[in-house]
């Protein structure tokens, strides 16, 4: 129990730190940042309520997502922080880490932090992000950038070759060194600049970008990156929610994507 303390309580120090101690309050109050969840309600002594006050026992500070019925019969799942915890229906056992189905061959515990992905996602205008897509895009994924990132270079370095493969790249802002930093400072100009996607470009090629200050998503993005469970960028997202293994080539992600769109044929029938 020490050591699963030890680890919700390393996941709120995770979602709290996007104002960093000491530094300047002024990125952070330029943008609202993303809205905590709203407490977790159930019926008293339901198993929401039970798996709930469970976790709260444990860290009353963290954010609770969502409590559901888990795969794990007589279990509930809890995402907190941008993880899946189970907790048994009556609140005494907690289990941390992955649920695989051995005759399925998946992680079930994937299911649960898609879906929340994918609504944190919905919740985020077009026109806070900064998007480079072909005509008529097969496919569109979300992408958590930081532009000091060299996998995140990398991968802007080849966004024609990502569009002539009908994959439409929506960016939103991850500058991994946190609010106060030169990184995020310079985000904040890109997101603020006339030109985004030049800005950007210009950025990730390390060159100029003139500083500028306006109202701009970059903190809340930041906070949302956090909520979604993201460990470091770039961060791949699918419409679905589902998290791509960091950096991936072209023709990687496009198969990724088709494998995916199969798998959703498939469940369908």
């Amino acid at each position: 129990m020490k050591r699963y303390v030890f680890a919700l309580l390393g996941a709120f120090s995770l979602s709290a730190c996007a104002q960093s101690p000491g530094a300047p309050d002024a990125a952070a109050a330029a943008t609202p940042a993303t809205p905590a969840p709203a407490a977790i309600e159930a019926p008293a002594g339901s198993p929401a309520a039970e798996a709930r006050d469970a976790i709260l026992s444990i860290n009353p500070r963290v954010s609770i997502e969502s409590v559901s019925d888990a795969p794990l019969p007589g279990f509930q799942e809890v995402v907190v922080s941008g993880q899946v915890l189970y907790v048994s229906n009556d609140g005494r056992y907690v289990l941390q880490g992955s649920l695989f189905d051995a005759r399925e061959k998946r992680d079930l515990s994937q299911a649960g932090l898609s879906k929340l992905r994918q609504r944190l996602l919905s919740e985020v205008p077009e026109d806070q992000r900064i998007i480079f897509a072909p005509a008529n895009p097969k496919y569109t994924v979300s992408v958590f950038t930081d532009v000091e990132c060299g996998y995140c270079r990398r991968l802007h370095e080849e966004i024609a070759e990502y569009n002539k493969r009908g994959i439409a790249i929506e960016y939103l802002a991850y500058p991994r060194m946190g609010p106060g930093s030169d990184d995020f400072r310079l985000m904040e100009s890109v997101w603020c600049a006339a030109d985004r996607k030049k800005a950007l470009t210009d950025a990730k090629a390390g060159r100029r970008v003139d500083s500028k200050a306006c109202e701009n998503p970059v903190a809340a993005h930041y906070a949302l990156g956090q909520r979604a469970g993201l460990t470091g960028t770039p961060m791949i997202i699918a419409a679905d929610g589902t998290q791509m293994p960091g950096y991936m080539p072209p023709d990687q992600l496009l198969e990724a994507l088709q494998r995916l769109d199969g798998e959703a044929a498939g469940g369908s029938r």
